[in-house]
């Protein structure tokens, strides 16, 4: 009993210990990426400095892109939001500077699944995009996998959706659209900046596991020392 007291402290103080850290490097992370949110948008990354990206040093990232759309090209994954469920229009945009990069470019609902009934918002001319950088959504959603065969998208998979639609030197991120398309649709500006912070809880209770194993450790050893003096 002794022993499995001592393990529960030590376990219960390291595992505090860790979710105090965690929490001091998600807070970390929250101000980093609120100082990203608001800066001037910077040039999206080229190809040089492709397999420097990662999640904790980029996403978020508000970035620019000059070039055209390639419309023919769209993808639809699912997606729920506060407008309702309805798909994001993920289309490729060819930039300027000889490199793919694959643009979401907001929210339809269903009825406008089509893009025919979104004409005024397919741009087919120059433009220039501004956004957020995202980091690839591998493998598909919650108990559902993309099936690209039957076009059921169901996350933002950069690699698979470039392989579907025949693309090369495409950028192993994407970038979430500011800005609403012209006529309404697609919806853009619906990216969500949120992270899950629960470190203080989950620290709390560990400490006072630790602590009830603490208290079990002393009256195991104050039974222990009365019945030997017994």
């Amino acid at each position: 009993m002794g022993v499995l007291f001592l393990i529960g402290i030590a376990g219960g103080l390291a595992l505090g210990i860790w979710q105090v850290e965690r929490r001091a490097w998600k807070h970390d992370l929250i101000a980093r990426v609120d100082a990203r949110i608001h800066q001037d948008p910077v040039a999206a990354p080229g190809p040089d400095a492709w397999s420097r990206i990662t999640r904790d040093g980029d996403e978020y990232r508000r970035v620019a892109l000059s070039g055209r759309f390639l419309n023919d090209r769209e993808t639809l994954v699912r997606a729920t939001t506060d407008l309702g469920a309805g798909y994001w229009v993920v289309t490729p945009f060819a930039d300027d500077r000889g490199f793919t990069v694959l643009v979401n470019r907001g929210f339809v609902p269903p009825d406008r699944k089509d893009p025919a009934s979104r004409a005024a918002g397919q741009i087919d001319t120059d433009t220039r995009v501004t956004g957020l950088m995202r980091i690839t959504e591998p493998g598909g959603g919650f108990l559902r996998e993309n099936d690209p065969a039957a076009e059921a998208w169901y996350s933002r998979d950069v690699a698979a959706i470039a392989r579907a639609r025949g693309l090369a030197e495409v950028a192993p991120y994407f970038v979430d659209a500011a800005e609403t398309a012209p006529g309404g649709y697609p919806v853009g500006g619906l990216t969500k900046v949120s992270f899950p912070d629960s470190h203080l809880v989950y620290a709390l209770t560990w400490f006072t596991l630790a602590l009830m194993s603490a208290a079990g450790a002393v009256s195991l050893l104050r039974s222990e020392i009365r019945r030997r003096r017994a």
